[in-house]
C-alpha cells in the first residue's frame, strides 16, 4: 500500500511492531511516539473510542482494495495433498465461523470477550459489524492473488509474476467445492 502511493517502504518506513517493542504499538501510537499505526479488529475501534489519530485508509471501504478479498488461507501443499479431507475440513470451519461472525456480531463479541480474546465488548461488536465477514462468496478468488501478486511484484518486493504465482501457488478447489455447499 505505501509503494502504491509512491513510499518505498524499506526506504521511507521504519516498521515498528510488537516482536520488536516490549510496548504495544498502538500505545506507543496513543503516546505520540509513532506517526502510523497499522491496526486490525479491535484496535480501530479503541482508538476511535480513545479519540486518537484518523483513518486514513480502510481496506473494508477503500477502492481499490475493498473490492478483494483481505485474508487467505495458506497451507503447506504436502500437508493439503495428504490431508484432503481435514483440510476441506478446516476451511469450512474456518468459513462457517466467517459466515457466524456475519450473522450474529453481538453473539460473536460476547464469546469473545468471554474467553479473554477481547476486553470491551461494544468495541468487539463494533469491529463485527465493519468487517465484511459476509463478502467471501463474492470476492473472485483469483483476481485477489493476481491483484496483491502486482502491487508486491510491483513493489519489488516479489520476484514471481502474479501469473506465475496463481498457477504455481493456489488450488481453489476446495473454495469451489465450499461455495456450492455453503451456499447462503
Amino acid at each position: 500500500m505505501a509503494a502504491h502511493v509512491g513510499l518505498d517502504p524499506f526506504r521511507d518506513i521504519q516498521w515498528v511492531t510488537s516482536t520488536n517493542s516490549s510496548v504495544r504499538p498502538l500505545e506507543l501510537f496513543v503516546e505520540g511516539k509513532l506517526d502510523g499505526f497499522v491496526a486490525i479488529t479491535p484496535d480501530p475501534q479503541e482508538l476511535r473510542a480513545r479519540r486518537v489519530g484518523r483513518v486514513i485508509f480502510n481496506n473494508a471501504i477503500d477502492r481499490p482494495w475493498s473490492q478483494y478479498f483481505c485474508c487467505m488461507l495458506a497451507a503447506n501443499r504436502d500437508y493439503v495433498q495428504r490431508n484432503p479431507v481435514a483440510t476441506k475440513s478446516v476451511f469450512r470451519a474456518i468459513l462457517k465461523a466467517a459466515d457466524f461472525c456475519a450473522a450474529e456480531p453481538a453473539q460473536t463479541a460476547r464469546q469473545l470477550v468471554d474467553h479473554g480474546f477481547i476486553v470491551h465488548y461494544e468495541l468487539a461488536v463494533q469491529g463485527l459489524r465493519e468487517v465484511l465477514y459476509d463478502k467471501w462468496r463474492e470476492y473472485d478468488h483469483e483476481d485477489t492473488v493476481r491483484f496483491y501478486a502486482l502491487q508486491l511484484h510491483e513493489a519489488g518486493l516479489i520476484k514471481s509474476t502474479p501469473q506465475k504465482i496463481i498457477a504455481d501457488g493456489t488450488d481453489w478447489r476446495f473454495l469451489d467445492e465450499l461455495k456450492r455447499e455453503l451456499k447462503a
